[in-house]
């Protein structure tokens, strides 16, 4: 399943902990903040000055390149 802006910053990252990288380089730093749970990415990396689209496909190429771990 690909990862969307609308997908909260914690679920993808509990279903693909390979993407906490991807969060980071991007300046996402607020994986274990408890905003994380309610926020979107794309609520995110507004918050933040982030490329939205640039990020969803880094994160969706990293999770296409470890086979992706659905969590199902």
């Amino acid at each position: 399943m690909a990862i969307t802006k609308d997908m909260t910053i914690q679920s993808v990252v509990e279903k693909n902990p390979e993407t906490i990288r991807i969060f980071l380089e991007h300046g996402l730093h607020c994986i274990g903040c408890s905003v994380a749970r309610f926020e979107n990415i794309e609520q995110g990396a507004i918050a933040h000055g982030i490329d939205v689209d640039k990020l969803i496909k880094d994160l969706n190429t990293k999770v296409g390149e470890s086979g992706g771990n659905s969590g199902e």
